[in-house]
């Protein structure tokens, strides 16, 4: 066992320095899907995620499998060497134009692993180099339709459309991109300061408009705090006009109550012994101090034609306060109605005669 496995390993050995000269020879960098292409010992052993496609006279015969395999010699040889773990290949930085004709520096990460190790050997000559060069066409013709703005906010969805056309093209090649992500996106000098004069003109047209909002909202509290104020005041004045005209009317009510009073206790002075008498007296004294302000408000006087004679004043006051006061004759309402006119027109009489005398005078 051990000079089948020492065999084996010079085998490998002997077919990566093999490969590895030809490589250089060439002046082609090496692969990363492949680890050399060994000889056929007989017994081989393949690493585990590798694949060894297998031809015997020329033709594909199949894929060795992990572990041990047994090749028949000269007939059967490893043509190659697939790696079947994640692959990660840089993408080179690359020119490309958006829509609104900015040129951007582009460059990315693409991540890829073989699928089907068949479609891998005989679908393309270099898988890498054919991804890459797909990753790059299609970088450009995405970044083609966005504008410089969008190509900022929407690198995902990039990233996304490009992993999908690269699937879309390398499923015939047995690969699957499984992501891609851009690293560096560099923008020209001058569109650079372009690009910072807009964000600060934004954010100056931000304060602006935040400093004129806190004026409008400032406005409409000093506002709403007037109306506020001058509807307070109209509900105060109304509740004090009402409190002031409930004051007056009880004001008034009151002094109605006590004039009545005043007039019930005076008519019932007056039905008692020298009632006459006493409004005789009063009559007499209102008449002194009534004559006593003539003169005093205006300059108009009237005067009766005896003023100093209180006596026929008080008995003029006396008749027409009898007159009113007569008591009606039962049974004959209109004789005591045509009674009372007579007494009445009796006394208009005198008056007129008063104020004919005072004219006269």
């Amino acid at each position: 066992m051990r000079r089948w496995e020492m065999l084996a390993r010079a085998a490998r050995g002997t077919g990566a320095l093999l490969l590895r000269g030809s490589l250089q020879a060439s002046g082609r960098a090496p692969r990363r899907a492949s680890s050399g292409l060994p000889r056929n010992t007989v017994v081989l052993f393949v690493p585990q995620q590798e694949a060894w496609v297998v031809e015997r006279m020329g033709r594909f015969h199949r894929i060795l499998e992990p572990g041990l395999n047994i090749l028949i010699p000269v007939l059967d040889r490893i043509r190659y060497v697939q790696s079947l773990k994640e692959i990660v290949i840089n993408v080179p930085e690359q020119s490309a134009v958006t829509l609104d004709n900015v040129t951007l520096q582009i460059d990315g990460v693409l991540y890829l692993r073989i699928m089907d190790p068949y479609k891998a050997s005989y679908g393309v000559e270099d898988p890498e180099y054919a991804v890459t060069q797909l990753a790059q066409t299609t970088m450009r013709s995405e970044l083609g339709k966005l504008s410089l703005d969008k190509v900022f906010r929407e690198r995902e969805s990039l990233n996304a459309s490009i992993v999908d056309a690269i699937n879309q093209a390398a499923d015939c090649w047995g690969i699957r991109c499984l992501r891609y992500e851009i690293k560096d996106i560099h923008v020209p000098p001058r569109v650079k300061e372009s690009m910072q004069m807009q964000v600060e003109a934004e954010r100056r047209k931000r304060a602006t408009v935040l400093e004129s909002e806190g004026t409008r909202e400032s406005a409409i509290n000093v506002a709403e705090g007037k109306k506020q104020a001058q509807i307070l005041a109209s509900e105060a004045e109304k509740a004090e006009q009402i409190n002031q005209a409930a004051g007056e009317a009880s004001a008034v009510l009151a002094k109605a109550k006590a004039k009545a009073e005043a007039i019930r206790i005076l008519a019932a002075a007056l039905t008692q012994h020298n009632g006459d008498a006493a409004a005789s007296l009063t009559v007499a004294e209102q008449y002194v101090s009534a004559f006593s302000k003539l003169a005093k408000d205006s300059n108009t006087i009237l005067l009766p034609s005896n003023p100093g004679d209180v006596t026929s004043m008080v008995a003029q006051a006396m008749g027409v306060y009898g007159a009113l006061t007569k008591p009606p004759v039962p049974g004959t309402p209109d004789s005591v109605s045509s009674g009372n006119s007579r007494d009445v027109q009796g006394t208009d009489a005198s008056l007129d005669e008063e104020l004919d005398r005072v004219k006269m005078s």
